[in-house]
């Protein structure tokens, strides 16, 4: 057993029953000022108090936080950190006038790393996403969802979800979530013949994702030049058929009903919403279905970000995730994922913490173990510098190494 004494602030409180925050609600942190927490052997928080009344015994370990703020670790609902190589050549055709469409329709993006990722090993691509999240674990991040995408071939599809599947083995201390989005972009070998490939993501390569086990999602890039309403419909349900849940990027480049599709398909989250009008908000506002922004790819591509204000006025339970990929958003700190939700989305630091807290974890249905300060949930736990000396202080000093110490389930990373 473990005490952490001497909390300046212990910040993220909330009652076992809450599964995200909505709307008002989200202006709102829990913080205890000058606290103790106790960490059980299972690694879990099994309590928590005021340091004049910090309980007496002998522990196993006593942690020190010398008056810093103590929150929970960071939940990432949406990434694609399995992939092969870097992309930096379209970094500079962006930086040359190119957009996220026209490099795609000229051979690059999705497919690019399709082809990269085909000619890739397993244990290449196992040994180059193990440095990725290594990286994202000391940055604060103890959950984190993984998609796959990059192969979209039925070979290249299972070998990125293996490789999860061994990232999940290899770093029990963090939640991974893992998702199929064989519907990413049509492989080349369909070029031309899009139906089929979808009769290929729907009659072969789900049944074999279903078959390993190896997803806890199915996703689909229901964009224009992508992936259709209606064949989106068709991939969601077979999926859900298979028993496994939908989730969707929705709404990147054009209005094209992917929100209204995910919300109708029971996606847990639809993601992106870039392009979102009062049809997608009103919809959003009576769905539980979880809108999930993500202001990194907005910021690498120079796009517009999603409505955060006007969603959390709606009433939504938002969320914010890193969208970590070679090609739109190479970056999986979620740090950084905060500030931009400040200074960009104009949301409150308070605001923008529950969106990559509570309700992250609420998009991954984790809510029971992850996303808060709790007694019961695991003890992942970031400790911040001393001199941090409020929370929004994290956000406002956007590149400065803040935190101190980072415990997943109890232990150092």
């Amino acid at each position: 057993m473990k005490i952490i004494k001497n909390i300046g602030q212990l910040a993220g409180i909330l009652p076992a029953d809450c599964h995200g925050l909505y709307g008002a609600g989200m202006s709102h942190v829990e913080i205890m000022p000058d606290a103790w927490l106790t960490i059980g052997d299972d690694g879990m928080i099994m309590g928590f108090g005021p340091m004049t009344h910090v309980p007496e015994g002998i522990f196993d370990e006593t942690i020190d936080a010398r008056g810093a703020i103590v929150t929970p670790t960071f939940c990432d609902s949406h990434t694609h950190l399995v992939y092969a190589g870097s992309r930096e050549g379209e970094f500079i055709d962006k930086i040359r006038g190119l957009g996220y469409a026209e490099i795609a329709a000229h051979g690059g993006g999705i497919l690019n790393s399709a082809d990269r990722l085909n000619d890739t090993d397993e244990d290449t691509l196992f040994e180059q996403a193990s440095r990725r999240l290594t990286q994202v674990r000391a940055m604060g991040t103890g959950v984190i969802e993984i998609k796959s995408g990059y192969g979209l071939t039925l070979d290249g599809e299972l070998k990125m979800l293996r490789v999860i599947r061994r990232l999940r083995e290899a770093y029990p201390d963090m939640a991974v979530k893992s998702t199929f989005l064989g519907a990413h972009a049509v492989g080349r070998a369909y070029a031309g013949r899009q139906e089929e490939y979808v009769s290929h993501v729907i009659d072969d390569m789900l049944p074999a994702v279903a078959g390993e086990g190896l997803a806890d999602y199915v996703d689909v890039f229901c964009e224009e030049g992508f992936f259709t309403v209606a064949q989106t419909e068709r991939i969601l349900s077979a999926g859900t058929a298979l028993g496994i849940t939908p989730r969707l990027h929705a709404n990147q480049l054009h209005c094209s009903g992917g929100v209204q599709t995910g919300i109708a398909c029971g996606a847990v989250s639809v993601d992106h919403l870039e392009s979102v009008g009062d049809a997608e908000i009103e919809a959003l506002r009576s769905a539980e279905t979880i809108p999930t922004l993500l202001p990194g790819a907005s910021f690498f591509l120079g796009e517009p970000f999603a409505p955060a204000r006007r969603l959390i006025e709606a009433g939504c339970r938002v969320a914010l995730a890193s969208d970590y990929n070679p090609g739109s958003s190479p970056s999986g700190s979620m740090k950084f994922v905060w500030s931009l939700g400040c200074i960009k989305m104009k949301l409150s630091p308070e605001e923008a913490f529950n969106a990559i807290t509570i309700n992250a974890a609420a998009a991954l249905g984790l809510t029971e173990s992850y996303g808060s300060i709790t007694p019961g949930k695991a003890a992942s736990l970031i400790i911040y510098q001393p001199w941090v000396n409020s929370l929004a202080y994290i956000p406002y000093a956007y590149t400065e190494p803040t935190i101190a110490r980072v415990l997943l389930r109890g232990c150092d990373i």
